[in-house]
């Protein structure tokens, strides 16, 4: 296992680094037409959704939960991003699609934003709610994320890990999409007076920093058009918790960026669905 390096390469502005939304034609539009075919596409499942499922006392730790036709071979389990402080799960129902075609259930935790939350607190409320439905479904889990659900995923089995034994057992695949993992750069970002990330946080939190535990396979998806910085977030993982026993997967998907290489899960077709699924019972 490689070790990272520190933070890398020297970066004038890392605002700029980190900032999507300069670099995507018609930027703006996309928070809308993620709720609106989410909305839709909630109403198109009728009883096969359950929303709102509690999984601990705050009102942001609710879960949406999809259900295939007929009986799940698995649970995913996709948590969002918005960079700890923005959105909700409501925005992105539609993703489930893919995974539900191939017969997986999908869930959709909430989480309390930043600042009303640290980083390190999101993580565990995330890990509750994967934990409760560990508890829910006597099936096979995978777990994925896009840009802080990517963090919030991996750090759940970075280190000594989040999930209890048990529920690490049931996990098959971990795939992170655009995640960010390692923090540090984020202290250097204007963003950091909204999520008050302290320096000994910023080290425990950052899931390339920590050895993975054994078990699921992992890998990584980002887009080529991506902004470089999380191309690199990407690559510093894969290079970070690949081994001769486990290597870790790096998928620079072309002509994707930071707002649609998502759409990739809403594809049954799509080679990260298939990943997702393959360890179906």
């Amino acid at each position: 296992m490689t070790e990272p390096a520190d933070i890398a390469p020297q970066i004038a502005d890392w605002d700029d680094a980190y900032a999507n939304g300069p670099y995507i034609p018609h930027s703006e539009e996309y928070p809308e037409r993620w709720a609106s075919t989410a909305a839709l596409f909630r109403q198109s499942l009728g009883d096969r959704a359950d929303l709102d499922v509690t999984y601990g006392s705050h009102p942001r730790e609710r879960l949406d939960l999809f259900h295939p036709e007929g009986p799940a071979a698995g649970l995913v389990v996709f948590v969002h991003g918005g960079y700890w402080k923005a959105f909700d799960k409501s925005y992105w129902s539609h993703l489930a699609a893919g995974s539900l075609q191939r017969g997986w259930a999908v869930a959709l935790p909430g989480y309390v934003l930043a600042p009303d939350a640290t980083i390190s607190g999101i993580g565990r409320q995330v890990a509750s709610a994967i934990e409760a439905l560990s508890e829910r479904f006597d099936r096979p889990l995978a777990l994925t994320g896009h840009s802080a659900g990517g963090q919030l995923v991996t750090r759940a089995l970075a280190g000594d890990g989040l999930l209890s034994k048990a529920t690490v057992a049931k996990v098959s695949a971990v795939v992170s999409i655009s995640g960010v993992h390692d923090l540090r750069p984020l202290l250097l970002t204007s963003m950091n007076d909204t999520l008050g990330l302290t320096t000994d946080e910023a080290l425990a939190e950052s899931p390339a920093l920590a050895a993975p535990l054994d078990g699921p396979t992992m890998s990584c998806w980002v887009g080529a058009e991506e902004r470089p910085e999380f191309i690199r977030q990407s690559e510093l993982l894969t290079d970070a918790w690949s081994s001769d026993e486990r290597p870790v997967a790096l998928h620079i998907e072309p002509g994707r960026h930071h707002f649609d290489v998502i759409d990739l899960l809403a594809d049954v077709d799509s080679e990260l669905v298939s990943e997702l699924t393959a360890g179906g019972g």
